[in-house]
């Protein structure tokens, strides 16, 4: 039986909707603070259809359309909540520019990226090894030059890689009691 439209949503029920893990729907809470869910005794999280929404657009801006993270902070930053909340529906309003630009704006006089918060993650990250794409050869340019020559979904792995790894090293961190952080890796 399905739930009304404007029932509130589990955390494995949205994940299910969006295909992605329970922990990306907490990491993204974390990024985004317009992201509130309501939460019952235990921590057990209910997202309203408003909150689901704003999902919605969020994973559509990500996965969909290339954004990173900081990207698509921007958009809510200029364009609003309700904005993304819409975003994701066919024939809805698109943002201003796309993330190949957005790239080019998130770039200083160096070249390079500042940005360190652009890890979101993608179902290949879950599958077999033998089903996983082939690693990428190691480049010799700027990452600048890099990031111009791979494709969204390289970008996608990428950036899913490297949350996996950080995601690693703080459950590593937690479970040695004592143990100093290592410095984070910048990619």
């Amino acid at each position: 039986m399905d739930k009304a439209p404007d029932a509130f949503r589990t955390i494995s029920e949205v994940a299910d909707d969006l295909k992605v893990p329970q922990h990306v729907l907490r990491f993204w809470e974390s990024r985004f603070s317009q992201i509130k869910p309501m939460k019952r005794a235990g921590g057990r999280r209910y997202y309203r259809p408003d909150d689901v929404d704003l999902l919605r657009g969020i994973h559509h801006l990500l996965y969909g359309e290339g954004y990173t993270i900081r990207g698509v902070q921007r958009i809510l930053r200029d364009q609003g909540l309700k904005f993304v909340q819409t975003v994701w529906q066919p024939g809805a309003e698109q943002p201003t520019h796309g993330p190949v630009e957005e790239d080019a704006e998130e770039q200083g006089a160096s070249g390079e990226s500042d940005e360190t918060e652009g890890a979101y993650d993608t179902p290949d990250a879950y599958a077999p090894p033998s089903q996983r794409p082939a690693p990428m050869p190691r480049p010799q340019a700027t990452p600048s030059a890099i990031r111009a020559q791979m494709s969204r979904e390289d970008l996608r792995r990428l950036q899913s890689a490297l949350f996996e790894l950080s995601e690693c090293r703080r459950l590593l961190d937690g479970a040695l009691p004592g143990a100093a952080p290592e410095p984070e890796i910048d990619p």
